[in-house]
């Protein structure tokens, strides 16, 4: 099935777009009710957010951990200990420190390449050499619509690898350092989020496509 609708809520970012709730280093992202995409550095601060915005982190089925940095992994404990119920999808060149932690208390799901998480919901599977990472593609009938942590293996890369299951619309998210941003012309959704070295830059060339990313941020 493929969705008219989906919602994505930032929940944790480096800068707040709603008052009142907390910001830090790191990223996180609620896609509907029940899908998380990494937890930020901080993991008070990420269930303090959960609560401010109405999330009950009971409610959230699964997780996926970009890459293993801790400002992606960072509140992982303290959401478990809320909800030990969580499937994890987590590349399987996670340390295997990280990976028995989890087993310890929670399904985990190892990626390596790409992978259907739900209907509309696929990852990238990993991608990248020194830092591996992967990336969210969520599919509406405008097309494909990509999330990512850092993206350390190239914003380009990233939007390539979507490409292949749907025209690319729009991607919010940390772009890093990438500053080849003719790559993004065609979009109609740029979000630049956490890690983004070149916000303003992107802000200014891409006026009517560029949203100002914050915690509380609401995409539907």
């Amino acid at each position: 099935m493929i969705w008219d609708r989906m919602k994505i809520t930032i929940v944790y970012d480096n800068e707040i777009f709603k008052k009142g709730l907390k910001s830090g280093w790191g990223f996180s992202c609620l896609i509907d009710k029940d899908i998380l995409f990494d937890t930020g550095d901080d993991g008070l601060a990420l269930l303090y957010n959960m609560k401010k915005l109405g999330i009950n982190p009971s409610d959230i089925k699964i997780l996926v951990l970009s890459h293993g940095h801790w400002d992606h992994i960072g509140g992982l404990s303290e959401l478990l200990m809320e909800n030990p119920d969580i499937s994890i999808y987590a590349l399987k060149s996670f340390s295997r420190e990280l990976k028995d932690r989890i087993l310890e208390i929670t399904r985990l799901i190892e990626i390596e390449g790409p992978m259907c998480i739900r209907k509309d919901i696929h990852t990238t599977g990993s991608l990248g050499t020194f830092i591996k990472e992967q990336s969210l593609i969520c599919l509406d009938r405008k097309g494909a619509f990509v999330i990512t942590g850092c993206s350390h293996s190239g914003l380009d890369k990233i939007i390539d690898t979507a490409s292949k299951s749907d025209k690319v619309y729009g991607v919010i998210g940390g772009f890093h350092g990438f500053n080849k941003l003719n790559v993004l012309k065609d979009l109609k959704l740029i979000c630049p989020c956490h890690c983004t070295q070149h916000k303003e830059e992107i802000a200014r060339k891409f006026p009517k496509q560029h949203i100002k990313c914050g915690a509380g941020l609401v995409i539907e």
